[in-house]
C-alpha cells in the first residue's frame, strides 16, 4: 500500500528558523548503527534535497561534522554516555572535549546544542555522574565563548516519569528527584536551555493495546480522552505524553523549562508480538505528527507552546539490536530510497526575502520556484536565458516598464522565469532545478509588488 505522508512532511521539514520559532520545528535523527548507509558526504546532499535543515547525531563523529561543514544544516550533537564519569570528574576533559569535538568544526558547522548523554538513567550506573558532566561542559563553553550560541541538555525517556496518566498526574520517580532532576532542571532554567524527551506513543500502544486507541496513537480522528484533572481533551496520546512531562516539571517547580521531543518515531516493521507496528501506521504516525506541528499550536497543558520535534529517524539502521521494529524506524532505505512509495519534491522554504525570524504556516501543496543567490551571477544568467527561450517561460512581466521589472535584479529576474517555467510544468519533480540554480520554496516569493503566480 503507498502511504502519501512525505510530501506533508517535506514541505515543513526545514520550514522553522530557530528551535523556538513561532510555528515549531521538526528535524530529523540521523543514527548510523549500520554496515551500509551511504558516505556523509552523500547524506548531507539528501537532506539538502528533501530540504532537511536540522538533525541530531548521537557522537560528534569528524566525517559527519566535515561534512556539513558550510551546508547551513544545523546539528545537535552528543557526548556519549560512556564518558560522561571522565566528563563529570576532570574539567580538563571536559574543555579538551569541547576544543577537540566542537571548535574544530564550529562554526563552519552549525552545531546548536549538546546532548549531554542520552537517556541516562536507563542505566544507573551513569546517573550519578549526569549532572556534573553537564556543568563542566558549560563551564567550559562559557570558558571559550561559546555558551550563547550552544546550549546543553540531556534527552530523557518517559520511564524517568513515575506517573504519566492521566497527564495531569505527571511525575518523575521519587528517587531521581533530589539526587539528579531537580539540579539538572536548574541548571538548564539558568542557561535558557530546554529539557530533551524522547517520547514513543508506539511504546505505549503495544503494550495497552486492549486499551489505547489505535487512532488515538496515530492522530487520527478519535472520540479523545478527558483528563480528569484538568478536565482537558486529548485527541492524541502524543500531546498527552508531553504535557505529562509539562506536569511532572511543575509538580517539582519548574514550570517556566521548555520541552524539546528528541525523538519520535513509529516502526514501519516489527515483530510479530510488536502490535501496530506496520508501513501504513508509520505513515499514519509520521504524517499525523508533522501536520500536528504544522498548526503551530502547542499542547493543552502549553497551548502557546509550540512543538520542537525530531523524527527518529533518517535511516533504517541493520545493525541495531533489539526486536526488528528497531531497525525499521528509518524515513529513507540505506539505498536513499524512499521507505514509503510517495512523490516529493526538492522543497527548501527559507524565506526569499531574507527574513529569517518568523516563519508563518504554509498552506500544503503551494509550492514556488526562486533562484539561488548562492550560484555565479553567469550560471544565474545562462538558466534565465534557458527558461525564457527553449524552455517557454512566460517573461513579458520581467522586460522594461512591465509589472515585475523592478526590482531590477538577476536573482529576482531569474526567479520569476525559473517559478514561471515551473508553474507551466505542473510543479513536476526537477522541474526547479536548473543545474542547482534553483529551488522550491513553500512561501510566496516577496520581490517588490511582483506576484508570482501559483499555476492552480
Amino acid at each position: 500500500m503507498a502511504v502519501s505522508f512525505l510530501p506533508c512532511l517535506i514541505l515543513i521539514l526545514s520550514l522553522f528558523s530557530a528551535i523556538d520559532a513561532h510555528s515549531g520545528m521538526i528535524g530529523v535523527n540521523y543514527g548510523r548503527i549500520a554496515n551500509n548507509l551511504p558516505s556523509p558526504e552523500k547524506v548531507v546532499n539528501l537532506l539538502k534535497s528533501q530540504g532537511i535543515n536540522r538533525i541530531k547525531i548521537f557522537d560528534t563523529d569528524k566525517n559527519v561534522l566535515t561534512a556539513l561543514a558550510n551546508s547551513r544544516i544545523k546539528v545537535i550533537v552528543a557526548l556519549p554516555n560512556e564518558l560522561l564519569s571522565s566528563a563529570a570528574s576532570h574539567q580538563s576533559f571536559a574543555d579538551n572535549w569541547i576544543k577537540t569535538h566542537i571548535m574544530s568544526y564550529f562554526p563552519a558547522t552549525e552545531i546548536e546544542a549538546i546532548a549531554v548523554g542520552n537517556e541516562v538513567f536507563v542505566d544507573p550506573k551513569n546517573t550519578p555522574y549526569l549532572v556534573s558532566a553537564m556543568k563542566n561542559i558549560h563551564t567550559s563553553l562559557v570558558k571559550y565563548n561559546l555558551d550563547k550560541a550552544i546550549k546543553i541538555s540531556s534527552p530523557i525517556a518517559l520511564s524517568a516519569l513515575a506517573n504519566s496518566y492521566p497527564p495531569s498526574s505527571g511525575s518523575f520517580k521519587p528517587d531521581l528527584i533530589e539526587p539528579v532532576i531537580k539540579p539538572m532542571l536548574a541548571l538548564l532554567q539558568q542557561t535558557s536551555s530546554f529539557l530533551m524527551v524522547n517520547a514513543y506513543p508506539f511504546f505505549a500502544y503495544a503494550a495497552n493495546a486492549d486499551k489505547i486507541s489505535l487512532d488515538y496513537a496515530l492522530f487520527k480522528q478519535n472520540a479523545g480522552n478527558i483528563d480528569s484533572g484538568t478536565g482537558l481533551k486529548y485527541n492524541s496520546l502524543f500531546d498527552a505524553q508531553i504535557d505529562a512531562v509539562y506536569a511532572a516539571l511543575s509538580a517539582v517547580g519548574f514550570k517556566g523549562v521548555k520541552v524539546m521531543v528528541t525523538e519520535t518515531g513509529w516502526p514501519s516493521i516489527g515483530d510479530e508480538n510488536e502490535i501496530g507496528a506496520s508501513e501504513s501506521n508509520a505513515a499514519a504516525y509520521n504524517g499525523g505528527l508533522v501536520k500536528r506541528v504544522l498548526t503551530g499550536k502547542g499542547t493543552p497543558l502549553r497551548p502557546k507552546e509550540p512543538l520542537n520535534v525530531y523524527l527518529f529517524a533518517l535511516f533504517n539502521e541493520n545493525q541495531k539490536p533489539g526486536p526488528t521494529s528497531e531497525r525499521n524506524y528509518g524515513l529513507f532505505y540505506p539505498n536513499e530510497g524512499k521507505v514509503y512509495d510517495v512523490p516529493f519534491s526538492r522543497v527548501r522554504s527559507t524565506p526569499v526575502n531574507g527574513n529569517r525570524d518568523h516563519v508563518p504556516v504554509t498552506h500544503e501543496g503551494h509550492t514556488w520556484c526562486v533562484s539561488n543567490g548562492e550560484v555565479a551571477k553567469e550560471k544565474l544568467q545562462e538558466a534565465l536565458d534557458y527558461a525564457c527561450g527553449e524552455g517557454g517561460a512566460d517573461c513579458r512581466p520581467i522586460q522594461p516598464g512591465a509589472t515585475c521589472y523592478h526590482p531590477e535584479s538577476l536573482e529576482a529576474h531569474a526567479s520569476y522565469a525559473f517559478n514561471s517555467y515551473y508553474q507551466k510544468n505542473s510543479r513536476r519533480v526537477g522541474t526547479c532545478f536548473f543545474g542547482g540554480a534553483a529551488h522550491v520554496v513553500t512561501q510566496p516569493p516577496r520581490y517588490g509588488k511582483c506576484e508570482f503566480p501559483t499555476g492552480h
